[in-house]
């Protein structure tokens, strides 16, 4: 008993080598490729990923044939088969992927390719806030609106490739605004370029640049345009970026930024990243530091955190209280808080259990190694304190 997984043209009633739909005797697929078949065998008709009845009666028909769109090893119903034990022949297709990335007039190899079903969405969605080219497998309830309306904030030309493989296939270029508002045929494949006109680097690997960065994380404080007095050092650094978490699909608050270090370092390392800051001139060198290490960060200028999308961790560079209970209620599961000052250990981790957080931290003391004539000596050391917070 031997499934043959027909991809792409080959399934859309077109001549088969082997006449697999000819002999076969039960034919499963989405309807668009369904309408291209006139043979005899009983058909199942499919809407979405390949599930129940219609992936039962696969796994035990004698000769059956499944049409699916493009590539089905790519993200496609290949794995399910595999996973159930069932015995395949694949004849794998074009890509809608590809095929979007050839209207555009692209090459496609620095895509990343995220899939918005399920519970998917929200990685889905972070992973279009900090990279620069991001194909979107949409679904029901996860599609173009959707995905517009959680990029508000973020500057995005969204393509859309609306009724993907039937009749009414058509392509369209809109910025957030406007994907937002329209009403999309389904299936649809959504493509989110930070510029429509922009063809990205040639890597040796595919999906865009991989993390962690080459030049590592908790970069010196010289790499960051700050005023004096307000850097963070890279070994306190080093430690936050460690209890944060940042990774592709994760949205990370730096409130109170500053230089914006922390939370540039985390959007270095894939997650992305809202800097909140109230002090314009710090503002602008958030925006000016970004902008030096290619990274996308979300500049939210004031201290309102009410309206931002919910984060996955959040750096807090103050213990004031008010900031402190404002985080713990943002439904972070991870929450770092840097404590200059000794009197708020108390009070800040008090907020943090209150809200339900397991709490934790240590006492930093550094003092970098500094060359003398003579050989080489300490700096005057620098203690603060580091609180982190996880649910």
């Amino acid at each position: 008993m031997t499934v043959t997984v027909l991809g792409g043209l080959a399934a859309a009633g077109q001549a088969v080598p082997g006449g697999a739909l000819d002999a076969a005797d039960l034919v499963v697929g989405p309807r668009a490729l369904l309408a291209g078949y006139t043979g005899s065998a009983r058909v199942i008709e499919t809407a979405g990923p390949l599930t129940g009845a219609a992936l039962d009666s696969l796994a035990a028909a004698d000769a059956a044939v499944l049409l699916v769109p493009g590539d089905p090893g790519f993200f496609g119903d290949l794995r399910v088969l595999r996973e159930r034990g069932v015995q395949v022949v694949v004849r794998p297709g074009i890509t809608d992927l590809q095929r979007l990335a050839a209207m555009l007039r692209r090459p496609w190899d620095d895509i990343t390719v995220v899939s918005a079903h399920g519970r998917d969405f929200r990685h889905a969605v972070n992973v279009c806030r900090a990279r620069k080219a991001v194909a979107v497998l949409t679904a029901p309830g996860a599609g173009p609106a959707e995905l517009a309306r959680e990029l508000r904030g973020w500057r995005r030309a969204i393509a859309v490739l609306e009724d993907v493989g039937g009749q009414a296939e058509k392509l369209s270029i809109v910025d957030v605004t406007e994907a937002e508002r329209a009403r999309w045929r389904e299936p649809n494949l959504v493509l989110c370029l930070t510029s429509i006109d922009a063809v990205g680097a040639a890597r040796w690997i595919a999906g865009g640049e991989p993390v962690p960065p080459p030049g590592g994380w908790a970069l010196p404080a010289s790499a960051f345009a700050t005023r004096e007095g307000l850097g963070v050092a890279p070994e306190i650094s080093a430690l936050a970026l460690a209890r944060l978490a940042p990774r592709p699909g994760a949205l990370l608050w730096d409130v109170g930024a500053g230089s914006g270090a922390v939370g540039i370092e985390a959007a270095r390392l894939g997650a992305a990243v809202i800097a909140v800051e109230r002090d314009p001139g710090l503002c602008v060198r958030i925006v000016a530091n970004a902008a030096a290490h290619e990274v996308d960060v979300r500049l939210a200028d004031g201290e309102a955190l009410t309206d931002l999308p919910r984060p996955d961790s959040i750096f807090l560079a103050s213990a004031r209280p008010d900031l402190v209970r404002a985080c713990a209620a943002a439904g972070a599961d991870r929450v770092v808080v840097l404590v200059r000052e000794v009197d708020r250990l108390t009070e800040t981790r008090q907020i943090l259990t209150g809200a339900g957080y397991e709490v934790d931290g240590c006492h930093l003391t550094t003092a970098a190694l500094t060359p003398t004539p003579d050989g080489t000596t300490l700096t005057p050391a620098n203690a603060t304190a580091l609180i982190w917070a996880t649910r």
